[in-house]
């Protein structure tokens, strides 16, 4: 028996194509009608505020101009409440804040699992810290296994209404551009909790908002 084989260029993104180029014709036909026309163009509308409102809810993360924009909307994930902070859970199930380190603004994963700050070599250098090696070499438990770092001490980090001074950090190159806020930070607070899908952060000094 001769099989024959598929041509995979004849099954790309031609049905979705066509489907989509279908309902342009048909909601461009719908709209003739005046009730469905008005009813679509309301629609449209909805779907294209809540297509932004996802882009910037995403984009805040990493962009502070963004960010910025988040605030004004209502949309950011972090925000000063009283005397609290208030951390959204992310999409990806874990509490991300934007803190700024030195002259420098980062994303950072809040992690009670983690007994140390952790923090990229790129955001260190960026930090303007000064690495060093202790005396007994600093080893790492990670999902990679045991891992080498050297150390250095944050001046200042600056979370909303929070500030640490004098924190200690460990970097290696094993984080790949991702920084953790640990217990040695969340030690610090008067008080922390988890209430439904929001982390909630007290300091004992609320400070005027980063």
């Amino acid at each position: 028996m001769t099989v024959i084989p598929a041509l995979p260029h004849l099954a790309g993104p031609w049905p979705l194509a066509a489907l989509i180029v279908a309902g342009l014709v048909a909601l461009g036909l719908l709209r003739r009608v005046p009730v469905l026309g008005t009813l679509i163009s309301l629609a449209s509308w909805g779907v294209a505020i809540l297509l932004l409102v996802v882009m910037l809810d995403q984009r805040q993360r990493f962009d502070p101009y963004f960010a910025r924009a988040s605030r004004a909307l209502g949309l950011e994930e972090q925000r000063v409440e009283g005397r609290e902070l208030r951390v959204k859970m992310a999409p990806d199930g874990h509490f991300w804040v934007r803190a700024r380190i030195g002259g420098i603004e980062k994303r950072l994963l809040i992690d009670s699992g983690a007994t140390v700050t952790a923090l990229s070599p790129d955001t260190a250098a960026a930090a303007g810290l000064a690495l060093r090696d202790e005396a007994f070499p600093v080893v790492l438990q990670t999902a990679n296994g045991a891992v080498q770092a050297r150390t250095a001490q944050v001046p200042e980090l600056r979370l909303g209404n929070i500030v640490a001074r004098d924190l200690p950090v460990v970097v290696a190159p094993a984080f790949d551009g991702v920084n953790v806020l640990g217990m040695n930070f969340l030690s610090r607070l008067k008080s922390w909790r988890v209430e439904g899908r929001t982390l909630i952060l007290v300091p004992h000094h609320p400070q005027a908002r980063a």
